[in-house]
């Protein structure tokens, strides 16, 4: 007889819901289906800084519905037309604000290098309106969550 559902192999769930999952009764259910127990690190409600960001993002964006969805076919359009908006028009500070496509596509370090000029003619141009030195628009090699520590 074929599979139908995918088993899962591991359970992620967030530390609040620890005690929860502390029965004794479901974590031997866990044991025997053969399934682990995964939860976030001890503190930090956050773990998924990029999911978490961008669910807020999702929710707090002018297009997001005060009421509910009328039906599963809403969602799947609205869900399109942000992740367009979110890859071609949401800039983030994470890569120097420009898009995901602009960074994707190649484009991010000539856009960051103009506003590199910008920033430069503009120092030279009147160097007592910066307190410190202008923003650096060189963009990062990589992006990452949880840099570690410097000395670690």
């Amino acid at each position: 007889m074929p599979l139908l559902f995918y088993i899962p192999t591991t359970v992620h769930r967030s530390r609040r819901l620890l005690e929860e999952l502390r029965s004794i009764r479901l974590a031997a259910k866990m044991r025997e289906l053969g399934i682990s127990l995964s939860f976030s690190r001890p503190g930090v409600s956050n773990d998924n800084a990029y999911a978490e960001s961008l669910f807020k993002t999702m929710k707090y964006h002018q297009s997001y519905p005060i009421r509910r969805f009328r039906n599963l076919d809403s969602v799947r359009c609205w869900i399109e037309s942000f992740v367009e908006w979110y890859n071609c028009e949401h800039r983030h500070s994470g890569i120097k604000y420009v898009t995901p496509n602009q960074r994707h596509f190649g484009e991010a370090d000539a856009i960051c290098a103009v506003r590199q000029q910008t920033y430069s003619k503009a120092l030279m141009e009147n160097p007592r309106r910066w307190s410190r030195p202008p923003r650096c628009w060189k963009q990062p090699e990589s992006v990452k969550i949880n840099y570690p520590r410097p000395g670690k």
